[in-house]
């Protein structure tokens, strides 16, 4: 054949404005098909069988439109129409007409998105605002395969099952947190947005994802109604939904369909290991369940305190009543166990219970990551086997290969080890990652103020509030931040003033109040803060419950009352009594030292403050080494031994975290404003120091 003639033929006959006109036409199909059939609940599947079906209609179109001929009389074969009575040109300009509308549409779809995606890409691409370490620091690309999890509306008629939607939007956010083919926000980067918010790309935006599930339930009785929908958030997708109607003891297969659902959606393969772990059922009880988020819900209440840990603890032990085979409830508990020993409470009971639950979560689940997690806490936390620690991080890191707590942990141990550059590199990545984190955040800011960047601390610290404004304690940490910096101790009292009175949860504003007035010299005030205390004990910044009799005591020293000595006496046996329970604790023995230098008692008071440094000497641990090199310096300063205090204050004034928001801390602030410094007043020497500059703080 004649190749000439053959392509001439094709262009008679309109085949190739056919290809055309179908490859647009097809192109405008699967954009329906990929938009609309998620609207509608129809499954994946069937999308992928239009794109199929489109691409086999293809050459099957090419043939047919060489082979036969529309006339006015119908469809006939190409070779019975003679030339003469052939009307392809006409179809020609039917097709041409087509193709054009077709081409407009496609354009003006191809700009939309194209705008869309380069409004989302000029966002993404601007580096985090950071400081002189941090500037510079480009954010990675946003992954098509990150979801973030968005609270779930309640719809039950008993809005006290608020608790319940929370808990299954956690549970759903941990089952996915098993697939390490996905990116998963945690909760607590989008626990402050509403369910259904109406901006979605904005929010995939902030907290830099793809993707986003919304979800209501409703709780009944024992039966849970559940809808989720999963959205693309730049164009506003329905890629995947589904209702479940379920009794509460299938709620875990829900969880499992769910996050296997969103894996599909996203093209996130589950190896073998992935599937078994998010299709594990963790009790068959359901009220133990039940009473499993009812504890979760205190347990991450962003202000931690202790009354909040000691309620989780209790639901978990109930929940385990129910159900000994509970693993994760084990796991939970342990995990709520340590963090009391850590900072409330490092009693024996404590550590043992802690210790045991971890075992009894592995025994019962070895592979269960939450079980490792809890494990490497008391390594870390009542063990300081810092090693151990991050080697249980590393087995939780591999079961939960989302979640966030694990990078957390293990950048704190390295704090704790005074590794500061990687630690810090470790919570930069984290935030370039999880922006919106209140919980980094958070410990990122202690780390930059441990290491006396104000400026650093106050922009993280402001973070945080922005996203958890109801915080106590971020709020009087602060006001101190505003101090270190600047030494005005207005800050605290406006955040103070800011508080209600009848808002005091564990006494941490009541002590807040008390160390202010103290700072400017207002007894009155402070004793006023004292008097509509309820509490006979409240805790202080370092997680020591300080008896009344003694925050009196301290008044009535600065007042010069003889009274003083007579309520030191008073609060003597207490403050022992946390020592004898807690014998480990090195800050328990420091502040019982600095009590018997209040007390003149300098022997007792030397073997303290010197006891508590062989506890936990600076080169085990960064963090709560130096707060015990504090306290010996002013041990030091309170016994006359003037020479020493000096020498070592002018030490840790360079030294990390040598600073607290507690009366041993040392800043040139604090050694400027506090009293419990007033022994070195008259010092020549100490007079120089607080003249001077800060020094700039050595770490590595």
């Amino acid at each position: 054949m004649d190749l000439r003639n053959f392509f001439g033929e094709l262009k008679r006959r309109n085949v190739y404005k056919v290809a055309v006109a179908y490859a647009v036409v097809g192109w405008l199909l699967i954009q329906v098909a990929t938009q609309v059939f998620p609207f509608f609940e129809i499954p994946n599947w069937a999308v992928r069988l239009v794109i199929l079906l489109l691409m086999l209609g293809f050459p099957v179109a090419l043939i047919l439109a060489w082979a036969f001929e529309l006339t006015p009389e119908g469809i006939k074969r190409a070779e019975d129409v003679a030339p003469t009575a052939s009307i392809t040109p006409r179809t020609s300009r039917k097709l041409t007409v087509l193709i054009f509308i077709a081409a407009v549409i496609a354009a003006a779809l191809l700009v939309f998105q194209f705008t869309r995606k380069s409004g989302t890409h000029a966002e993404t691409a601007r580096p985090i605002e950071v400081q002189e370490g941090n500037r510079g620091t480009a954010l990675p690309a946003i992954s098509a395969k990150s979801v973030a999890v968005l609270p779930f509306e309640n719809l039950s008629s008993d809005k006290e099952n608020a608790f319940f939607a929370q808990g299954i939007q956690d549970e759903i956010i941990t089952t996915l947190s098993k697939i390490s083919g996905l990116k998963v926000i945690s909760r607590t980067s989008t626990a402050t947005y509403q369910s259904k918010p109406g901006n979605l790309p904005e929010i995939a935006r902030e907290l830099r994802v793809s993707n986003l599930l919304e979800g209501s339930v409703q709780k009944s009785g024992d039966r849970v109604h559940i809808n989720v929908q999963l959205i693309q958030a730049e164009n506003d997708a329905h890629l995947w939904a589904q209702s479940y109607d379920r009794q509460l003891t299938d709620i875990f297969s829900v969880e499992a369909e769910v996050a296997k659902s969103i894996a599909e959606s996203l093209s996130a393969t589950l190896s073998p290991r992935e599937k078994e772990r998010v299709e594990a059922k963790p009790t068959n009880n359901a009220d133990a369940y039940v009473l499993y988020l009812r504890a979760r819900e205190y347990q991450t209440r962003p202000d931690n305190l202790l009354q909040d840990f000691q309620s989780a603890a209790r639901l978990y032990e109930q929940a385990i009543a129910l159900d000994p085979s509970f693993a994760l409830a084990h796991a939970r508990l342990s995990a709520t166990e340590s963090t009391i020993y850590h900072f409330f409470e490092p009693t024996e009971t404590r550590k043992q219970k802690a210790d045991a639950e971890a075992a009894e979560s592995l025994r019962l689940h070895p592979d269960l990551g939450e079980g490792h997690l809890a494990l490497g806490l008391y390594f870390y936390y009542e063990k300081a086997d810092y090693e151990k620690a991050l080697q249980e991080f590393h087995l939780a890191g591999i079961a939960l290969p989302n979640d966030g707590d694990v990078g957390l942990y293990i950048a704190a141990v390295q704090r704790r080890q005074g590794h500061w550059t990687e630690c810090i590199a470790a919570y930069r990545a984290a935030e370039a990652i999880d922006p919106r984190n209140s919980v980094m955040l958070y410990d990122a800011s202690q780390t930059y103020f441990g290491l006396r960047d104000w400026r650093t601390a106050a922009e993280r610290m402001d973070r945080v509030l922005a996203l958890s404004p109801d915080s106590l304690n971020v709020k009087i940490q602060r006001g101190y931040i505003e101090f270190f910096a600047k030494g005005s101790t207005a800050p605290i009292k406006t955040a103070l003033d800011q508080i209600p009175p009848n808002i005091d949860p564990d006494g941490v504003v009541t002590c807040a109040r008390w160390e202010v007035s103290l700072m400017d010299r207002d007894p009155a005030a402070a004793e006023k803060a004292l008097a509509q205390c309820r509490l006979e004990s409240v805790t202080s910044q370092t997680g020591v419950p300080l008896p009344k009799s003694y925050l009196q005591a301290c008044v009535d020293l600065v007042r010069g009352d003889a009274k003083a000595h007579a309520r030191f006496e008073a609060a003597r046996p207490i403050l022992e009594m946390t020592v004898a329970k807690s014998p480990q604790d090195a800050t328990r023995h420091a502040q019982l030292g600095l009590l018997y230098a209040f007390m003149g008692r300098k022997a007792d008071a030397l073997r303290e403050g010197e006891r508590a440094i062989q506890l936990k000497p600076i080169s085990r641990d960064a963090i709560e080494g130096a707060a015990a090199e504090d306290f010996l310096a002013l041990i030091y300063a309170r016994t006359g031994q003037l020479d020493q205090a000096i020498a070592r204050v002018e030490r840790l004034l360079s030294t990390p975290f040598a600073v607290d928001y507690a009366e041993e801390s040392i800043t040139l602030s604090d050694l400027r404003t506090r009293w419990q410094w007033d022994p070195l007043r008259n010092d020549p020497r100490f007079q120089k120091l607080v003249s001077g500059p800060e020094p700039k703080t050595i770490y590595k």
